[in-house]
């Protein structure tokens, strides 16, 4: 049979083969779920938009000067939340998390709603002790409990901050619960402004972060212009080049050791939006691998 008269296999990117498992180095985990989202619901399509948009960027990074793809990037079926709530959810995904891990693989989780990313921290934080994680998202979403759970969306980094340090940007959103919080724990967001980051901010950052990071990045930290598929966005986000210099910063610094990109609605923006997941995704995947 002729290979060449059927589609590659569905695989974040398109190389010119598909990688196996065991040859990649990136391992891709999506996971479709929106169960906990109060307001526009459809994240539950974000990881599957983001692997088709995948496949129209162009492969060759100027920046690295390389085709990140030859890092080899392996997708794995979509994982299948569990239908007893979004604790068992949770559950799963740090179950799958803990066993690409366990492999040497290197994580890229595709979300699917925000409060994933407690699961996949869990995982992290076993193999990684001097663990931080670097929070880019409009909100500060450190409730203990929403809606009757303590692992809705609202709570993930509330859940997350019980395993290690946070450091978080981009916020502009966030509840009286929030704000008790961040006041009983001194923490110390850095919240969006008028202005883009300064170098002097970038370096208060990446200085707060320990030297292994994890990255979470909730899409609606970007502003609705250029960002509007979300299900919560919020007015005066950061731009494009403003997080990648972020990104680019700590990978100089820092040793990213997986990431998450997550609530991605597509239904509720144009394509662009998409496809700048996407590009956001594979760039990452280079600055932390091939920096």
């Amino acid at each position: 049979m002729n290979e060449e008269m059927f589609y590659p296999r569905r695989s974040f990117s398109f190389p010119p083969k598909y990688t196996e498992f065991k040859d990649a180095k990136v391992v891709v985990l999506p996971i479709p779920y929106d169960s906990t989202v109060d307001w526009r619901a459809g994240t539950r399509e974000g990881p599957n938009a983001i692997i088709d948009a995948s496949h129209f960027l162009e492969q060759y990074d100027h920046e690295l000067g390389c085709y990140i793809h030859d890092v080899g990037i392996h997708t794995l079926p979509e994982l299948i939340p569990s239908m007893k709530g979004p604790e068992e959810t949770v559950e799963r995904v740090y179950t799958a998390t803990k066993d690409i891990l366990d492999k040497g693989k290197f994580v890229v989780m595709l979300g699917g709603e925000h409060s994933l990313t407690t699961g996949t921290v869990r995982a992290y934080r076993e193999r990684f002790k001097n663990l931080s994680v670097l929070q880019l998202d409009a909100h500060a979403d450190l409730r203990d409990e929403y809606e009757d759970t303590k692992f809705n969306h609202a709570c993930v980094m509330r859940r997350v901050h019980e395993y290690c340090p946070i450091v978080q940007v981009g916020i502009r959103s966030l509840g009286t619960d929030d704000q008790k919080y961040i006041k009983s724990k001194k923490l110390h967001p850095f919240y969006a402004k008028e202005k883009p980051l300064s170098q002097a901010e970038e370096k208060l950052i990446v200085s707060a972060l320990t030297d292994d990071v994890y990255i979470t990045i909730d899409l609606d930290v970007f502003d609705p212009s250029i960002m509007s598929a979300v299900g919560t966005p919020e007015p005066g986000g950061m731009g494009w080049y403003e997080v990648l210099r972020l990104l680019k910063r700590v990978a100089k610094e820092k040793r990213i050791v997986g990431f998450d990109v997550m609530e991605l609605a597509p239904r509720e923006g144009p394509s662009a939006c998409t496809f700048l997941a996407a590009k956001l995704t594979y760039k990452l995947i280079g600055l932390a691998l091939l920096k």
